[in-house]
């Protein structure tokens, strides 16, 4: 039994941290894990400037509003959901997935959860699980199932080492060039290739 396991950000929909740093013009808010391989220490120094600009859920729920998936993830996702089960495992939170999944036609997605006060600030975050991607995977494999991941940042190495395949897909060229050993895609085309072959 397979089960395909893809990060969201950047493999299915534009990073949204990125879109929100554009939108709000402060440039330091593009740092995403393609840069910092602690997600703890990159989401505090997020919501330390978020609290400097006074800056909240709504206006980053904006700006999720106007993000699109990306040409041509939605009839990857379909294709991909008509021959097995796919899982979304990403970092992000339900209060800021929960649009995009409509737009990909609500495939499952696990993710994790943000502390909201009743004025909108972001006060704090709530891990669904330490090493989410990672403890996921070996779940599922517990329960009997093989998975085939992919992802495109540092987060995403421990799911794809630990997958009966795994494949980099618009990855960094950084991360590339520390991990020669695993195959990396460009478009949704050849992932598709890859994960039929691995089916």
């Amino acid at each position: 039994m397979n089960i395909v396991c893809l990060d969201l950000e950047g493999v299915l929909v534009p990073e949204i941290w990125i879109a929100f740093a554009k939108a709000s013009n402060i440039p330091e808010l593009k740092r995403t894990t393609r840069d910092e391989p602690d997600y703890d220490k990159l989401m505090k120094w997020r919501l330390g400037i978020l609290k400097e600009h006074g800056l909240g859920l709504k206006e980053i729920q904006q700006t999720i509003a106007q993000i699109d998936p990306m040409p041509g993830a939605k009839e990857f996702l379909d294709e991909l959901r008509s021959m097995t089960q796919v899982i979304i495992i990403s970092d992000t939170f339900t209060q800021f997935a929960a649009p995009l999944m409509k737009k990909l036609g609500w495939p499952t997605i696990f993710c994790n959860t943000l502390e909201v006060a009743e004025d909108g600030e972001i006060t704090g975050f709530k891990m669904r699980i330490e090493q989410s991607k990672l403890t996921t995977v070996k779940a599922l494999q517990s329960i009997g199932f093989d998975t085939i991941a992919s992802g495109d940042s540092y987060n995403d190495l421990g799911m794809i080492r630990a997958s009966k395949v795994g494949f980099l897909f618009c990855s960094t060229d950084a991360i590339k060039k520390e991990n020669p050993d695993l195959p990396a895609f460009e478009t949704y085309d050849e992932l598709m290739a890859a994960i039929k072959k691995a089916l």
